[in-house]
């Protein structure tokens, strides 16, 4: 029995919209690093509505590659929606998230890995950022408020290259822009949460989904939503 035949221990979610160009790179990279991990693994992709040929080219890459998984949305939902989407199918024990335009190194994956007999979640921090100097300081900007308003301490939450148990992931439900609260939301689930410093490497196709306006402002209600559910959360445990 091949590794592809047999329950995944890793599952590579990378939600997708309008990534065509970058998808084949992609696929090969995280195969470079899958083969590191020496452990059965699985690649879903999640094409989130493109409007490209995103969904043909995941298409043709899962007929080459038997590890590949395709799940597509009936439109363009945005990207909490492709996840939790890909969340509801992966098999594996372990999940690895990343974007699909490259920015993100598959090849921290395995590295990333490493540290999981420390942590249930291990979130990338992007050290050297190539990024424009606006996206960097509405990133800054965003961090730091999100840190004050929920009384976290997560220094990039805006990275999406990061690992996780997938049993305390089960148990999140994700809302429009809660993506972005993913570390808050699994540690509101008893994950323990560390930090390691990744790569970031600058776009080379296709466009940015964000700016300020869909990430500095109308983030804000989130995050009063996420501070009214760690206001809310039941903790209790049963007796022995």
């Amino acid at each position: 029995m091949t590794d592809s035949e047999r329950t995944p221990w890793l599952s590579v979610v990378v939600p997708a919209f309008d990534e065509e160009e970058n998808l084949p790179t992609l696929h090969r990279e995280i195969s470079a690093a899958l083969d590191k991990v020496a452990k059965p693994a699985e690649i879903v992709f999640v094409d989130d509505g493109s409007r490209d040929g995103s969904l043909r080219v995941m298409h043709e890459l899962a007929a080459e590659d038997p590890r590949v998984r395709v799940v597509a949305l009936d439109g363009n939902h945005g990207q909490s929606a492709a996840l939790e989407a890909g969340f509801r199918a992966l098999r594996g024990e372990v999940v690895a998230t990343l974007d699909a335009d490259l920015q993100n190194d598959p090849a921290d994956i395995p590295r990333l890995l490493a540290h999981l007999d420390r942590a249930d979640v291990v979130n990338g921090v992007r050290a050297e950022r190539r990024d424009t100097r606006v996206r960097k300081l509405s990133s800054r900007i965003g961090n730091g408020f999100r840190n004050w308003a929920t009384g976290e301490s997560v220094s990039d939450v805006g990275c999406s290259l990061r690992v996780m148990r997938a049993a305390p992931l089960r148990r999140v439900k994700l809302f429009r822009g809660m993506h972005r609260f993913l570390p808050t939301l699994l540690r509101m689930e008893g994950a323990t949460v560390m930090e390691v410093p990744v790569s970031h490497r600058p776009r080379i196709h296709g466009q940015s989904k964000y700016g300020i306006g869909n990430r500095l402002f109308t983030g804000l209600r989130d995050v009063f939503a996420v501070r009214w559910m760690q206001s809310r959360a039941l903790r209790y445990r049963l007796k022995d």
